[in-house]
């Protein structure tokens, strides 16, 4: 076993851990192709990637961020919505001898992927994710949501209708290249998290990076797309995430309040699974977390789960105390709806505070 940084590994590794992805039974989720992983490594100083051989070849890769006392994280912690080893079927790993060989006193993740046998026994908690499938065509999906959820449909139909005799034309662009709407998707962003009381995930700067790279990465298991919906020429809605060649996975979308009134942010992914399915991806992924807007439009779900692996020593035991109350604090919270409605509500409320206070 080697351990190196992202940008260190050979183009044949590359390859391989390519080819073992496409041979996993899981979905093509481009978090988990290397590409993501080199991204990180330029923006972030603490990546590494584990390679793991087998009769001399390459058999298993596993990304990481390492910190302080050996304490570490799944790569791109915290805007990753898919994590874990990628590994040969047929190899026999012990998580204690990778993590010693990692240099690691424990391993952190939020979204673990479904099958992750290696680390899933240390989920301290497990998530939907929720999907829209269409991999039987848009046709077929637009079926199933006039049958789940029929004034949903319409009302949002309605709504498009209206917002192109008031603000002019309707168009959507599914893969947008003008770097001026991206800057637009994360100005709206920022807003969101600050109006809505949650931390600005753009006010940091490797995350900020992070995406601009991403925005020029195409490679067949992981590039960028940014997908906008116009009225007239201005930009009412826009999203920015990864795809495969059958997974698009859902990561930053936002709309321009001013036009709030008329949903954009549906009808913008209602265009964005007509226009997937045109391109050959199956599903998209819309990620974990509760959300109106991912209940109307879901076909199902698949598990992620979040919690730690950890070995004996300090580094565990300060891993413990700096996580474990506030996560199980939140798991409180989660499982009691009033609580959670109140404590949303305070999020909302200090929000709008900072931004009059500004």
């Amino acid at each position: 076993m080697r351990v190196a940084r992202p940008g260190d590994l050979s183009a044949g590794e590359l390859e391989v851990w390519r080819e073992l992805r496409a041979k996993s039974q899981a979905p093509e989720n481009p978090f988990m192709e290397p590409e993501f992983t080199l991204a990180v490594g330029r923006v972030r100083s603490s990546a590494r990637v584990a390679v793991v051989y087998e009769d001399g070849a390459p058999a298993a890769f596993f990304p990481y961020e390492k910190g302080k006392l050996g304490q570490g994280r799944a790569i791109g912690f915290g805007v990753s919505d898919c994590q874990g080893i990628v590994a040969a079927p047929q190899l026999t790993l012990n998580q204690g001898e990778l993590m010693r060989a990692c240099g690691l006193s424990s391993w952190e993740f939020d979204n673990l992927e479904a099958g992750q046998s290696l680390f899933v026994a240390d989920a301290a908690a497990e998530y939907a994710s929720f999907v829209i499938d269409v991999g039987a065509g848009y046709a077929s999906y637009e079926t199933i949501l006039r049958q789940q959820s029929p004034k949903f449909f319409k009302t949002t139909a309605a709504k498009e209708r209206r917002l192109g005799r008031q603000a002019g034309e309707v168009r959507f662009v599914f893969d947008e290249r003008d770097p001026a709407a991206l800057a637009r998707l994360m100005e709206w962003k920022s807003a969101q998290y600050r109006r809505t009381g949650r931390r600005d995930r753009f006010a940091q700067d490797w995350i900020n990076t992070l995406v601009q790279q991403l925005a020029h990465t195409r490679a067949p298991g992981c590039s960028g797309v940014l997908s906008v919906l116009y009225a007239g020429e201005q930009p009412v809605a826009a999203h920015f995430g990864l795809r495969s060649r059958t997974v698009l996975a859902c990561w930053f979308p936002a709309y321009d309040p001013e036009f709030a009134k008329f949903s954009p942010g549906l009808v913008l992914h209602l265009r964005m699974a007509e226009a997937a399915a045109a391109e050959g991806i199956g599903m998209l992924d819309l990620g974990r977390g509760a959300a109106e807007y991912k209940d109307a439009l879901k076909t199902g779900e698949i598990p992620v789960y979040e919690g730690a692996s950890t070995r004996p020593g300090a580094g565990a035991v300060l891993h413990w105390i700096g996580r474990e109350p506030s996560r199980r604090a939140h798991g409180f919270v989660r499982k009691r709806p009033r609580l959670a409605e109140f404590a949303q509500r305070s999020l909302k409320r200090a929000g709008r505070l900072r931004g009059a206070g500004k």
